[in-house]
């Protein structure tokens, strides 16, 4: 249905407000995707898919370690004299459990050298964090 013509000097009748819906359903959109990326505290890394790995894990302690070796606690770099104290701060705190994300191409000794110095200070429950299959193209 069409909108009668509005004369000169006429008070508008009615507000179109197709344009706003379409404005706040683009910024809806916006804020949408960059939420997606603020959420995670690991970095981005290309973990090995197990059929066993589950779509979602929680663990109170994050451990990172990247392609090159480097570790990270919850996001922030840490040598290995500083993992260990960090380590020893979280068992200290009553923490038993962590949780290790390693890039596919970290050699083996990295993420061994890792899980050593969790059971050496107490924290006996490690898991590595994996991609589960079904989430892979």
């Amino acid at each position: 249905m069409a909108a009668p013509a509005q004369r000169q000097g006429e008070l508008i009748q009615g507000i179109n407000v197709t344009p706003l819906v379409d404005v706040v359903l683009v910024l809806l959109i916006v804020l949408m995707l960059a939420a997606s990326y603020t959420v995670s505290r690991a970095l981005p890394m290309q973990l090995p898919s197990a059929s066993t790995g589950e779509a979602t894990a929680q663990a109170p302690l994050a451990i990172s370690v990247d392609a090159s070796g480097a570790s990270y606690v919850n996001g922030t770099p840490a040598s290995r004299p500083a993992l260990r104290e960090k380590v020893r701060q979280f068992h200290a705190q009553g923490g038993t459990s962590a949780l290790i994300a390693a890039d596919g191409a970290t050699p083996h000794r990295a993420v061994v050298g890792v899980i050593d110095v969790l059971r050496g200070e107490g924290v006996g429950q490690v898991a590595i964090s994996v991609a589960p299959e079904e989430l892979r193209p």
